[in-house]
């Protein structure tokens, strides 16, 4: 195991779109373990929309990120030295330790990940935290039933490719939203009904022709005028998961849309924001579930992937132009 390893620091806090500018990758040194502790070397790296959130300095559901100190996020990577028995030289873990090549931390720190079958990056897409973002708050909030008109946002990102995919299982009518053609051709070879790019044409009035009798369930991924659009096309009772907003992470001044709010109110809307811990009850059910659907065959899943860790701040920004089809990953060894 080499004694050095690379990571990425936030060097300023980004003002508007990050730029490449706002990070920094140095060297470290990497300790032995102490007592209770394990040495892991990352083989993949999650970068995902929330982290913008975590590079304001402002008060929130997790600390922001500090200027100076390695970035935090999902990572999976293998146990290289353990001083704790729960953990031996080989094993396969998760944690939060990601933007870095290798770390030394607490035992209570890492979980181990079972022996699937499945590639080890999908514990940090369909099997991970987006799996279970969208598994937990679809079913949760949305409440399906067979027969339900569902709009989902950004429908080519992991989140909403699963959330796609999960509601075909149960019945539904599936109406996706993404940034290109070649997205959409994917999508509907998982089973949707419809696909709207959302850069072509009147964004309304494709909605409508997808779905002209009005959508029951919205996964909203976006905000700004996707939100505006679905609760134009909203039936009476829909139900609105808010996982995300990813227009206006970078904006400088206040959204113009959405611009017709009172609608939750005339069409009895139950619209919810979460965050996935939320739902961790649930974390048992999501692995036996999505994991026998992952070996049907059921559910897949696409990635766009980057070498090196210097290569992590690039996938991150790439997240909000649309570069990505599927989970955003860093291969790291």
């Amino acid at each position: 195991m080499p004694t050095t390893a690379r990571e990425v620091r936030l060097k300023s806090r980004p003002v508007g779109m990050p730029e490449a500018s706002n990070f920094e990758v140095a060297t470290v040194q990497v300790p032995d373990p102490g007592p209770g502790e394990v040495l892991v070397r990352n083989s993949w790296m999650s970068v995902d929309p929330y982290m913008r959130g975590r590079m304001y300095d402002r008060p929130s559901y997790v600390p922001p990120f500090a200027l100076g100190e390695a970035l935090q996020g999902g990572a999976v990577g293998t146990v290289v030295k353990s001083n704790d028995p729960k953990f031996a030289e080989g094993d396969l873990v998760d944690s939060m330790f990601g933007w870095r090549e290798a770390f030394v931390a607490p035992a209570a720190a890492l979980n181990k990940l079972p022996q699937t079958g499945v590639p080890a990056q999908a514990f940090l897409g369909v099997l991970g935290m987006p799996g279970m973002t969208a598994y937990s708050s679809f079913h949760r909030i949305g409440e399906p039933k067979a027969g339900d008109v569902v709009l989902v946002s950004a429908a080519g990102g992991a989140v909403g490719a699963t959330v796609c995919q999960i509601a075909k299982i149960r019945g539904c009518t599936v109406v996706a939203m993404a940034g290109s053609d070649s997205k959409l051709d994917w999508l509907r070879t998982r089973g949707v009904d419809a696909g709207i790019n959302y850069k072509v044409g009147n964004l309304l009035e494709n909605v409508r022709a997808a779905a002209p009798k009005g959508i029951d369930i919205y996964f909203d991924n976006v905000g700004g005028e996707h939100l505006e659009v679905a609760l134009e096309a909203a039936r009476p009772f829909a139900r609105f998961i808010e996982c995300g907003m990813i227009s206006i992470y970078n904006a400088k001044e206040p959204p113009a849309a959405p611009r017709n709010m009172a609608y939750i109110v005339g069409k009895r809307i139950k619209m919810q924001g979460f965050i996935v811990s939320d739902f961790i009850d649930m974390r048992d059910q999501f692995f036996a579930e999505m994991g026998q659907w992952v070996k049907e065959g059921r559910v897949k899943w696409e990635e766009t992937v980057e070498n090196g860790v210097d290569r992590a701040p690039q996938a991150f920004l790439n997240l909000f132009t649309g570069a990505n089809t599927g989970k955003m990953l860093v291969k790291l060894d």
